[in-house]
């Protein structure tokens, strides 16, 4: 009897998930949360998250990139006037894949996606400037790197604004 094929293990599943920026305590902070709370897509820190097979209940990875202390009040001023500030890429454990503001992008292309999000991390420059060089920029390069998909938080954005129009139109109509 010749040798049971082999089935290739499943592809892992790359996510991209938002939650609220962080910022000094008081009112920059209620500030964040309230336009996170509200939806406002600038106002979100983005992150990627990937989710080795299911069946192997293995834990999800989120690798992310923000500033190094990003509750002090200098960052937050930096953040601000558009300056530089000293940023770090973070790789951490997740229970499981958040169930709210997370979105499935994709498969990894290459069989080792944590390897390859590594290698992408440790080229990743670490001068953070908002608007230039920030979180929705790694999140962006790390999605095409892992799935080949371009410019992902644009394409979520825009299905986040019809999403919006159509809920208006119904609830209108």
């Amino acid at each position: 009897m010749p040798p049971a094929a082999s089935t290739p293990a499943p592809a892992t599943a790359v996510y991209v998930a938002a939650v609220p920026l962080r910022a000094p305590k008081g009112p920059g902070q209620l500030l964040m949360s309230a336009g996170f709370s509200l939806g406002l897509w600038d106002l979100q820190h983005f992150m990627v998250v990937l989710r080795p097979d299911p069946a192997a209940r293995a834990q999800a990875l989120v690798f992310d990139f923000q500033p190094r202390d990003p509750e002090d009040v200098a960052a937050a001023l930096a953040v601000l006037s558009r300056g530089e500030i000293p940023g770090v890429v973070r790789r951490r454990t997740l229970r499981r894949v958040p169930g709210r503001r997370c979105w499935l992008v994709g498969h990894c292309r290459e069989g080792d996606a944590v390897g390859a999000a590594d290698r992408f991390s440790e080229r990743w420059p670490t001068g953070l400037v908002v608007g230039e060089h920030d979180c929705r920029d790694y999140t962006n390069g790390l999605v095409e790197a892992l799935t080949g998909e371009k410019r992902v938080l644009e394409t979520l954005r825009s299905a986040a604004a019809a999403g919006r129009r159509r809920r208006g139109a119904t609830a209108n109509g």
